[in-house]
């Protein structure tokens, strides 16, 4: 299938078998036909999102698993709370200075900052999402993309060969994206390897803000990313009214930042 000139995506041809999948469309030569894509493709996307934990592969097709514990694909974590997303990256914008040294993390909600970093002057960005490096490429600005291992659900490259990389740099502000963010652990994901690396981020800058819609704050994860005493700040929408959270917030010297 093309789409507006190009040919789809993997994650954009994945989240669209997964919606022919809720629709009834479970055989292969239906879904290539309806995608516009070989069969062999067709076969590939399936085991990708088989391993993912999305679908279970049967004789001519696939169905798609109800309720699966896993983690959203790129695409579909998206397009969720984007209007609460689109405040928080504006309100991360402001804290950045013409001149920066800063580092993206992977997720949605940094891949809306950088889209707004044209905004700005004279950066050097450090980033491990495919995703934001993807908005940088047109701009004057001195983009770093770490090298390691290619995670797929989040578009970044983890793990412990970016070490050698983010070991050697001073970082003024690491922006940092989350599954889950609790008062008692901090930042968590679900991959040991993504946590890892942001752990690597976190000791190499100077100030570190946690980029979080309301639905993670009180939930956590698989891994630990980021405990709560190496984070400056949470910049969340205004979905959070919870006094306690606020005065512990505080306690912990975590600066919380929402839209004005």
């Amino acid at each position: 299938m093309i789409k507006d000139g190009r040919k789809l995506l993997s994650i954009e041809r994945e989240k669209l078998i997964l919606d022919l999948l809720d629709s009834g469309y479970t055989g292969i030569t239906v879904l290539s036909d309806r995608i516009g894509v070989s069969e062999a493709t067709i076969r590939r996307d399936l085991l990708s999102l088989e391993e993912s934990g999305y679908v279970k592969r049967v004789h001519g097709g696939a169905i798609k698993l109800k309720n699966a514990e896993t983690e959203p694909i790129f695409i579909e974590k998206a397009a969720r709370n984007y209007d609460a997303k689109e405040a928080i990256a504006n309100s991360a914008l402001k804290l950045i200075e013409n001149g920066d040294i800063i580092y993206l993390d992977g997720g949605s909600t940094i891949q809306i900052l950088a889209k707004h970093l044209t905004e700005k002057k004279n950066l050097t960005i450090v980033t491990n999402s495919l995703m934001a490096a993807l908005e940088l490429f047109e701009t004057d600005h001195r983009l770093i993309i770490v090298g390691g291992e290619f995670r797929r659900l989040s578009r970044t490259v983890v793990g412990s060969l970016t070490g050698k990389i983010i070991s050697s740099l001073n970082i003024r502000k690491a922006f940092l994206g989350t599954i889950g963010f609790t008062l008692e652990k901090g930042m968590t994901t679900t991959d040991p390897n993504e946590a890892y690396t942001k752990e690597l981020v976190i000791n190499n800058s100077e100030k570190v803000y946690v980029l979080a819609d309301s639905s993670k704050v009180g939930h956590d994860s698989f891994a630990v990313s980021g405990k709560p005493e190496k984070i400056d700040a949470l910049i969340t929408d205004k979905g959070i009214d919870d006094k306690e959270f606020k005065r512990k917030l505080l306690e912990k010297d975590i600066e919380l930042i929402t839209p004005q």
